[in-house]
């Protein structure tokens, strides 16, 4: 095996996306040797996310290509920029697109995980630290993705966006927790808070909506309501805790009458994972009159205007708001892998697909048909474990 220290960039494979919606190219890349505060990982298994799709597609937000997406995944560190003291190579880690720089007011405080400095910015395709990227091919940079850009046998990553989990934590499955499903579980048991015997609509039964409908049941929900548009997501939905679904289409009269009329006055907590505003809006009607608790999770349009009548303020029904499932990446993050390896949660039955890395395509082909919860690719094996 080939061995580099960290003043050396060296060229690896990686998938590219030169254009919107065209299919990702496997391509060699020159990937940098971390600066000041960065590390550079072995990507061994990365997931898709909807979000590398979505913004894939570019439609409804600013283009940038070409671009190396991905930001679900575990690796390992291979080297570490000045500064880096936390992880040192051989570490086994998550890397996390949104950060915690630990210093800042966010960061500091309880009640926050919008680290002011490593928040999630969609747009910047380079590195925080110089306004770089760090992948280039035949001179040319190739833009990054939410600081991660997973897909690739190698990256660079700000040491704030990576989570130092258990070395024998095995990556194929726990790659799974940097993204999805800590967002939809965390939204749950984190910020929803269902208690135990309490009923619970989840709005959007992908990924993120079935790992909120684990948060609820383990919480003790009695009564968990699948809210989609898409009949064929009940039946595997049931072993996430669904109870009951509700398929929109099927009625003349908005969604939220009807779970009111379902539930005698409303559910006592709403989840939404669709990031459409209309789901939004029904996610909060349906919750009941003085303590019921809509928690937003997915994310809109950018030019997205949320209306309801005031009066369900005044009749205290509460909206909250959450990203990332309120964790903080390093401080939180190795703790719900730990749940996962004391087997307190089940992360295998989100992964339904997996595929070489040269077969990449084929897990955007499986979302885009809404086959897949998560496909996982494998770019190298783990042989710590």
């Amino acid at each position: 095996s080939q061995s580099f220290t960290q003043k050396l960039g060296f060229s690896f494979v990686a998938a590219v996306a030169w254009e919107a919606g065209k299919p990702l190219v496997i391509e060699e890349v020159e990937v940098a040797p971390p600066q000041v505060d960065e590390v550079r990982l072995k990507i061994l298994y990365t997931a898709l996310c909807h979000s590398d799709v979505y913004f894939w597609e570019a439609k409804g937000q600013k283009p940038l290509f070409p671009r190396i997406f991905g930001h679900e995944a575990g690796g390992i560190v291979e080297s570490v920029g000045p500064g880096v003291t936390d992880v040192k190579p051989g570490d086994k880690v998550l890397p996390i697109f949104t950060g915690e720089c630990k210093e800042c007011a966010h960061c500091k405080s309880e009640e926050s995980n919008l680290c002011e400095l490593l928040r999630i910015n969609t747009d910047r395709g380079v590195m925080i630290g110089d306004g770089k990227s760090r992948f280039s091919i035949k001179g040319k940079p190739i833009y990054n993705f939410l600081g991660t850009s997973t897909f690739s046998e190698y990256t660079v990553v700000h040491v704030g966006c990576v989570a130092k989990i258990n070395p024998k934590a095995p990556l194929d499955k726990v790659c799974v927790l940097s993204c999805g499903f800590s967002t939809g579980f965390g939204a749950a048991v984190n910020v929803a808070k269902p208690k135990k015997g309490s009923t619970v609509a989840v709005f959007g039964l992908g990924a993120v909506g079935l790992a909120a409908a684990e948060g609820a049941r383990t919480s003790g929900a009695s009564r968990i309501i699948g809210v989609d548009i898409n009949p064929d997501r009940f039946a595997a939905s049931k072993k996430f805790g669904v109870t009951e679904f509700v398929n929109p289409k099927d009625h003349k009269k908005p969604v939220q009458e009807v779970i009111v009329e379902m539930t005698n006055g409303g559910v006592d907590r709403s989840l939404e994972c669709t990031g459409s505003v209309d789901a939004m809006i029904s996610a909060f009607e349906c919750v009941r009159d003085g303590w019921g608790v809509a928690t937003i999770v997915g994310v809109p349009h950018k030019d997205a205007i949320f209306k309801t009548n005031p009066l369900n303020f005044l009749l205290e029904k509460t909206v909250k708001g959450t990203f990332f499932g309120n964790f903080k990446p390093r401080s939180d993050i190795p703790a719900v892998v730990e749940k996962y390896m004391n087997k307190e949660l089940e992360v295998e039955k989100f992964i339904t697909h997996q595929v070489e890395f040269s077969d990449i395509n084929k897990a955007f082909d499986y979302m885009l048909k809404g086959e897949s919860l998560r496909c996982v690719i494998r770019i190298a094996d783990d042989k710590t474990n």
